[in-house]
């Protein structure tokens, strides 16, 4: 007499989890990638050595561009009118995050002022958008290690 039965049976089921573990995983970095792949307004970007962000949601960002013009997102905004226009945005949201974007070529007064309009509207966490140090501009890639 034998306890728990004869294990010797061939299973014919096809495990389908590693199949469906994979198609999540490349779900995950689609969704991720796809919020990268708009365009916006052309900064030239300072260079740094930072960590890239994960990017779950779309993040309310502004933008500083080479002649001083200031965007919220895409849409135009004075400096003047920043602050009042952010509080209204950041009203009905949960998250009071921005990110800050600013041509590497405006002076610094003019970001620190920007900056003080953010921070006065109500924002908890202001994050500065930065390229890589070893990103190729023209062709939109980073450049190989060589």
């Amino acid at each position: 007499m034998t306890a728990g039965g004869n294990n010797d049976r061939f299973m014919s089921d096809i495990n389908v989890t590693p199949f469906v573990d994979v198609m999540l995983v490349l779900l995950i970095i689609f969704m991720v990638t796809a919020p990268m792949m708009m365009q916006g307004v052309d900064v030239s970007l300072p260079e740094t050595t930072s960590e890239p962000l994960n990017s779950e949601q779309e993040h309310l960002v502004i933008t500083i561009d080479k002649d001083n013009k200031v965007y919220i997102n895409d849409y135009q905004v004075t400096v003047d009118f920043l602050k009042e226009k952010l509080a209204k945005i950041l009203e009905g949201r949960r998250d009071r995050e921005v990110f800050l974007k600013a041509d590497k070529d405006i002076s610094y007064g003019t970001v620190v002022q920007v900056m003080a309009e953010i921070k006065g509207a109500g924002v908890e966490k202001l994050g500065m958008v930065t390229v890589p140090a070893d990103f190729d501009k023209d062709s939109k890639t980073q450049k190989a290690n060589q």
